[in-house]
């Protein structure tokens, strides 16, 4: 029965390693494996999110493609989301307390997240829980029990709360709490593996110690590396302007991808996509050796990540429309309308700034003297050019290399 239905350890080791940044320890889930080999029992694999904000971006499918790894093989996939949770506030990382959020506020996120998350989880193999089933019930006894089974030292070894009482910025008691009370998540669930990024080490490792607390066997913490944005420097982020959103368009997605530095491009290929090690290896090879342009092979992987969020339909329009702009230089198949009304001459410069092709009057004659401002194809070289507005007509307006707008007079 277990042959049929795990793969060898190894093999699923070597799947499971890939990416991740720690596996603590790497014996004791070597170990879990050959158990669930041997019995044909799954492991019980969560991933917790606290829904605080309603859209998710490809930093977060890196521990989120980890948890598809495990359901792959067969395991057992948990997404727990933290509904409790999310209303105290996750300190970790943070120079000041989190507001909290209303129930309201994260019950309207958690809907959201879930038409996300099954993009890349098999729903109908996903277990989806709330904890709010046990911390909800929780009595001030239990609440008390749990807190006795930690040290207030060791709460504060944390780098965030150590940073905070050096600096004598206040910390909230809510906050101390939060690591504890997450902890029952994982004795809730009886898990033997928790995944999460690097920054939640110190949470997985206390809810590893929590479950021996409660006579379980403590679970295996599998930390995965936190996404550099489009930035090529600092963490993919919603706040930083360096983030892809899984439901953004395709194309959005494509021209994004595109944009990041080549060497980023690999440990892209290692943490969005599910190719093996031996295929991105052999992928570098051919780069080095010169047997494939690195454009091509970065136009691959954003066909891949689009390919998982949109369908392999999607990725494929989606390359053409970046061949067809980008490296042949052509109109987009569908390039945005912009009706405007008949009325007097405009200088061009007032028009691109207008139609917000440029920031400003001044920023769009810089782009006509570099000669990257074209009508129907056709390169604009006076910055003092007058756009005829007061007979009916059409044309394309190319302003930079990714900006069209078709204008329709009329």
């Amino acid at each position: 029965m277990s042959e049929t239905k795990f793969k060898p350890v190894e093999e699923q080791l070597a799947y499971l390693k890939k990416g991740a940044a720690e596996i603590i320890p790497e014996a004791e889930l070597k170990a879990k494996l050959e158990h669930s080999f041997k019995t044909g029992t799954p492991l019980r694999v969560y991933l917790g999110v606290d829904p605080t904000a309603p859209d998710i971006h490809l930093g977060h499918t890196v521990v989120l493609r980890k948890l598809k790894h495990f359901q792959d093989l067969g395991h057992t996939a948990i997404f727990l989301i933290g509904d409790f949770s999310a209303m105290i506030g996750d300190p970790t990382g943070r120079s000041e307390t989190r507001p909290p959020l209303s129930r309201k506020e994260v019950n309207a996120n958690a809907e959201t997240y879930l038409a996300q998350v099954f993009k890349l989880l098999d729903p109908g193999k996903t277990e989806v829980r709330y904890n709010s089933e046990w911390l909800d019930k929780l009595s001030s006894y239990d609440i008390v029990r749990i807190c006795g089974h930690y040290s207030l030292a060791r709460m504060l070894e944390r780098e965030d709360f150590r940073s905070r009482l050096e600096h004598h910025q206040p910390i909230s008691v809510h906050e101390l709490l939060y690591p504890l009370l997450t902890a029952y998540d994982a004795v809730a669930l009886k898990s033997d593996v928790e995944l999460g990024a690097t920054e939640q080490k110190f949470n997985i490792l206390v809810h590893r110690d929590i479950q021996r607390a409660y006579g379980l066997a403590g679970e295996v913490a599998l930390t995965m590396p936190i996404l550099v944005g489009l930035d090529g420097q600092r963490k993919m982020s919603k706040s930083l302007g360096n983030y892809i959103g899984i439901t953004e368009s395709p194309a959005e997605i494509f021209g994004k991808l595109m944009s990041i530095p080549d060497d980023l491009m690999w440990t892209y290929y290692d943490l969005v996509t599910d190719r093996t090690p031996s295929e991105i290896a052999a992928l570098k090879k051919e780069v080095a050796g010169g047997t494939a342009h690195p454009m091509d092979v970065k136009m691959r992987l954003a066909q891949e990540v689009i390919a998982g969020f949109h369908g392999e339909e999607a990725a494929r329009k989606a390359a053409e429309n970046f061949q067809r702009v980008f490296r042949d230089r052509q109109a987009p198949a569908e390039a945005e309308v912009q009706r405007l009304p008949r009325g007097p001459a405009k200088k061009l410069v007032t028009l691109l700034a207008e139609l917000k092709l440029a920031p400003s009057k001044a920023e769009a004659g810089r782009l006509i003297e570099q000669g990257a401002v074209e009508i129907d194809g056709v390169r604009v070289e006076d910055v003092r050019k007058d756009i005829e507005l007061s007979n009916p007509t059409e044309f394309l307006l190319r302003a930079g290399k990714k900006k069209f707008l078709r204008i329709i007079v009329e």
